[in-house]
């Protein structure tokens, strides 16, 4: 399976690994080097801290570095009028009348918590290319769905605010 991110999703990764790399790992290989030298190392804390950060550190770039380069680029540009990449989405769920805000940003950035709805996700998916009035139906599984109708779409630039998950 492939990751759906944008160019600047990518952007972002390659700026943390560089990051990482030229800023962190030099500083986490000094922490090893000192706490090395406070002798015993089977009942160093420190130590094992220190690697413990350093190991975190070094997957963390892995990780990323997998990602980009697993990674299927998607515009992040839509029409004017229509659903896309970056876009806060205003919808009433027809159950309950209940009014939500979604912003639809990538895998990498998705958040329910805070409002930040992947692409992927189910809504995010029957979401992409609706227009501001338009009854969607959202299909979970096989045996359940549910409609929202859209109330409106903000065309919202990415800032960046909306930070990439770490796992």
């Amino acid at each position: 399976m492939y990751n759906q991110l944008t160019q600047k999703d990518i952007e972002a990764m390659e700026a943390e690994i560089e990051e990482r790399k030229l800023v962190v790992r030099p500083k986490l290989l000094e922490s090893v080097k000192e706490a090395r030298a406070h002798g015993d190392l089977s009942e160093n804390f420190e130590y094992y801290a220190a690697k413990r950060e350093k190991n975190k550190n070094e997957s963390r770039i892995r990780f990323l570095e997998r990602m980009i380069k697993t990674a299927k680029v998607i515009p992040d540009d839509s029409k004017e009028d229509e659903i896309g990449m970056n876009n806060t989405v205003e919808v009433e769920f027809e159950e309950d009348h209940t009014i939500e805000r979604y912003k639809i940003v990538t895998t990498m950035r998705g958040n329910s918590l805070e409002g930040l709805i992947s692409v992927e996700s189910p809504i995010g998916k029957a979401l992409m290319g609706h227009k501001a009035g338009d009854r969607v139906y959202v299909k979970v599984n096989d045996s359940y769905g549910y409609y929202l109708i859209v109330k409106s779409i903000e065309n919202t630039e990415d800032d960046g605010s909306d930070k990439l998950r770490s796992f």
